[in-house]
């Protein structure tokens, strides 16, 4: 059957004119036909609850409401996201989409950043693709404005069901009342451009059904999925889309999760031996991978596989995820390295995936079915390599410590704030940590949908207030109260001023999933050490941001009054071989005291890897420089450091 297209765009959305077929080749166009369902009655009033709605637009277009709640959740977990577009441009709890997410910069090869963080390395010599319109499609389905459905999570609802029922229809299927019939409709409405990936939707909507869902939406709904175990789709009309397969013989990802290989560039840029925009690498053999960074793209995935593939850029890293259906695209071997993170002994032991979105936007939201297709690669990840599911070793480009400490202030800060670090961990299965009786170590976990952090600057000028969002963020004060100031990172002000509400100022906060150490109590105020510093956060009873965990913590060896922290766990100058210039491990401005105690993450001895040329043809070139020092890695404050064994000692705390 041929792929059905939409049709033609009303006067009043004559701002689409750049549907070009090469830019649909870049992106994907819903599936629509000319024969459509009729439109629903808008006259009517929308029933009141959320649960009531998706009830009542199910009956009226005649689509299941188990199908119609099933897709909704993997768009949006039913949420509405008081009417801002997702990061792919999705608008409330059924995703339809529309080109109106704002651009941003690309964040890679920044001015002043090198991605690839290696400083024993001389460093050398975007597009933006329209998003889907599903969006203006259930506005002519329905005959409902498009600013209601931008808005209005009723009318929203109303589209997403006329969507589907006009799938179902174009695929010549019945309008069913049995939710195994409707298989093909809730793969077409992926949009995906590879049959594997309207698939594994579908899939996933399938598996919802079965488990059933309940939750409340962040606007206070309480929706409710019953779960209907023995549910069988008909998968037949999966093939009648007409989807073409993807070739994945290269990629390195989970039989359940198709994955499409995009090479990196790999070639010399001049004729002085400068090449992008990976090294190769023999790992885990040669160095094991530690950790896993999660990106996000500050770009739409069009510009993104173009900027992966730009010979001139120096940045790269392993797989891209796309917004819009969770489809995955692999560049670069995990036994190689990219230049991602921008401290290369971060580089050198992780692997690093980029996901659709924009981190200040706005379009601050990630699709649930984004979210679980990363989820499901991390996990196939960090078993085969043996990365611990923790935040220790899943962390954010925000997490990534500066090499030195003039690279502080140009390290990333993605994903942010807005990325659901508490779902995710729950996605990836991660086991919770025993509950600390000593009190003396704290998990920062607050409520995401309803933790609001007053941040700035997500548009306009760095004063101008962000809309009110769910975040991962805690704030820390330098004192038990509301009105205290932040705290200073002097990584970030070496004069000593202290951090903003600015969301991309990282100076002052904690994120879900990070332990600390405790620091002191003040009534329902708790501190933890940071930065060398009490950062202090309100933890009533009842409705904790953290909770007390068992764990590890290091604190300084008896006498010693100030231990250094590191941004690296590089060799002493000893195990280098003359033919290889020392790679120093200059100190950081922070220091922990005596007194003072940071959660472990974990130890290493030092390493380098060597690699300064194309061919591997240097001296010692493509190898692993091991030393006898060893480190420890501790969450200093909203970064991770390094500090060594030989300052501090180790405690567990029950």
């Amino acid at each position: 059957m041929r792929r059905p297209t939409a049709p033609a765009p009303r006067g009043r959305r004559s701002h689409r004119p750049w549907l070009t077929a090469a830019l649909a080749a870049a992106v994907l166009l819903p599936l629509t036909s000319a024969t459509l369902p009729a439109a629903a009655d808008t006259a009517a009033p929308a029933p009141a609850g959320r649960q009531q709605q998706y009830a009542a637009a199910a009956g009226r277009h005649q689509v299941p409401e188990s199908v119609l709640l099933g897709v909704s959740y993997l768009e949006s977990r039913w949420d509405t996201n008081a009417g801002r577009p997702s990061t792919d441009a999705g608008f409330g709890p059924m995703h339809l989409t529309d080109a109106a997410t704002a651009l941003a910069e690309d964040h890679h090869g920044d001015a002043g950043e090198d991605p690839r963080g290696d400083t024993g390395r001389p460093v050398g010599a975007e597009e933006f693709g329209p998003a889907l319109t599903t969006l203006a499609t259930a506005a002519d389905l329905t005959g409902t404005d498009e600013d209601i459905l931008r808005t209005e999570p009723a009318a929203n609802i109303e589209g997403g069901a006329a969507l589907l029922a006009h799938y179902q229809q174009d695929l010549g299927a019945p309008l069913s009342g049995d939710p195994a019939d409707w298989y093909g409709a809730v793969a077409a409405y992926a949009g995906a451009a590879y049959r594997d990936d309207a698939r594994t939707f579908a899939d996933e909507v399938y598996a919802t059904l079965r488990t059933g869902a309940a939750r409340s939406t962040d606007d206070g709904h309480a929706v409710t999925l019953a779960a209907d175990p023995g549910l069988t789709p008909d998968t037949s009309r999966l093939d009648a889309l007409g989807l073409p397969a993807q070739e994945q013989s290269e990629t390195d990802c989970p039989p359940d999760l198709p994955c499409e290989w995009i090479p990196a560039t790999y070639r010399l840029t001049d004729a002085f031996g400068d090449y992008a925009n990976h090294d190769k690498a023999d790992r885990p053999r040669d160095q094991k991978i530690d950790y896993i960074v999660i990106h996000d793209t500050e770009g739409q995935y069009p510009g993104v596989i173009k900027l992966i593939q730009d010979p001139v850029r120096a940045a790269s890293w392993h797989y891209s995820l796309r917004s819009s259906d969770g489809h995955v695209a692999q560049h670069i071997r995990t036994r190689d390295v990219a230049w991602q993170a921008g401290n290369w002994a971060i580089n050198a032991k992780s692997i690093g995936l980029e996901h659709e979105g924009f981190a200040a936007q706005q379009g601050a939201w990630y699709t649930e079915a984004m979210y679980r297709s990363s989820a499901k690669l991390v996990r196939y990840l960090a078993e085969r390599y043996d990365v611990p599911l923790d935040r220790a070793h899943i962390i954010g480009h925000d997490n990534v410590p500066g090499t030195t400490t003039a690279n502080i202030r140009n390290m990333h800060w993605d994903p942010g704030p807005y990325w659901d670090w508490n779902h995710y961990m729950n996605l990836l299965d991660a086991p919770s940590p025993a509950i600390g009786f000593e009190k003396k170590l704290v998990m920062i976990q607050p409520d995401f949908d309803t933790n609001l952090p007053a941040f700035t600057g997500c548009a306009g000028a760095s004063t101008t207030p962000c809309p009110p969002s769910p975040s991962s963020s805690v704030i820390l004060r330098s004192a038990p109260s509301p009105d205290a100031p932040l705290l200073n990172d002097l990584g970030l002000r070496p004069g000593g001023q202290p951090a903003t509400m600015v969301v991309s100022d990282v100076g002052s906060r904690a994120s879900t999933g990070q332990v600390y150490a405790v620091a002191d109590r003040s009534g329902e105020w708790l501190a933890i050490w940071y930065h060398g510093l009490k950062g202090w956060f309100h933890n009533p009873e009842g409705a904790e941001v953290a909770k007390f965990v068992a764990g590890t913590l290091v604190t300084p060896k008896a006498g010693r009054e100030a231990i250094p922290v590191y941004g690296r766990a590089y060799p002493e100058a000893e195990a280098y071989p003359p033919e290889v210039p020392y790679q120093p491990v200059s100190a950081h401005p922070y220091v922990i005291r005596a007194g003072q105690a940071y959660s472990y993450g974990g130890w290493q001895y030092g390493e380098y890897y060597r690699a300064v040329t194309f061919d591997g043809s240097g001296p010692y070139d493509r190898t692993v420089i091991r030393g006898q020092t060893k480190y420890y890695e501790i969450q200093i404050g909203h970064r991770i450091g390094f500090v060594k064994a030989d300052d501090v000692d180790v405690v567990t705390v029950s």
